[in-house]
């Protein structure tokens, strides 16, 4: 792993961290670019752990963290913000890996920020949202799907089916009409954060496994990318 600083406007820079697979591979490997949720930076484990899965899966992996994680603050940095900074780790990844097909996601809010990006014209192979943010909390009437319909890229949805932000019975009808190839995977009692009651008998690593591998196979299969609402 790599640990570099990328400039996202003049003298503003965000940290990130590179993991690349082994050597050999006859093409370029597919690269995905991961953020945060609001309440977590990089080096959440969770995101840690996808990160480092990934690459062991030999796909590029790359996380970084939003302006007002990397000064230290907990409330995140305006809209306006938040998207510059992915334009300026994307723009920074894509001059690295050209021609690697490049991924972009992330947890939560992360997601969230990067669908909004594409919403605005920004390209790429894909878009992962793991537990994507629906609805914000303690909001249940209010829906953050009306830009979703002008993302142009094939999208993988991994929510829990306990996710408090997330009403699976207004998803589902929200993205259904989309007119790109959509994955919804879910994950049996998971909340937000994709923990899951006791009862179930399954390790939070389990867990964390399960969608690692959900999103290893629908960024190097193809065909896992059909419409499966």
């Amino acid at each position: 792993m790599e640990h570099r600083e990328i400039e996202i406007a003049p003298g503003v820079s965000v940290p990130s961290v590179w993991s690349s697979p082994a050597a050999g591979r006859n093409s370029p490997s597919p690269c995905l670019v991961l953020a945060p949720g609001a309440g977590a930076g990089m080096h959440h484990p969770f995101l840690s752990f996808i990160h480092e899965t990934l690459s062991h899966q030999g796909i590029t992996t790359v996380k970084f963290d939003f302006p007002y994680r990397a000064a230290g603050r907990n409330r995140p940095d305006p809209p306006l913000l938040l998207l510059a900074a992915w334009r300026g780790v994307l723009a920074r990844v894509r001059a690295e890996l050209a021609p690697a097909p490049v991924f972009v996601g992330g947890r939560s809010m992360g997601g969230r920020i990067a669908s909004m990006l594409l919403a605005e014209g920004e390209s790429a192979a894909g878009l992962v949202l793991l537990a994507y943010p629906l609805q914000p909390a303690g909001k249940p009437e209010v829906l953050r799907s009306a830009h979703l319909p002008r993302v142009s890229c094939p999208i993988l949805f991994v929510q829990g089916t306990r996710d408090a932000l997330c009403d699976l019975d207004q998803l589902r009808p929200a993205i259904r009409g989309l007119q790109v190839p959509v994955r919804l995977a879910l994950i049996d009692g998971a909340d937000h954060s994709f923990k899951v009651p006791r009862s179930l008998n399954r390790g939070e690593r389990a867990v964390w496994q399960e969608i690692a591998q959900i999103v290893a196979e629908w960024l190097t299969a193809p065909e896992v990318r059909r419409c499966t609402v």
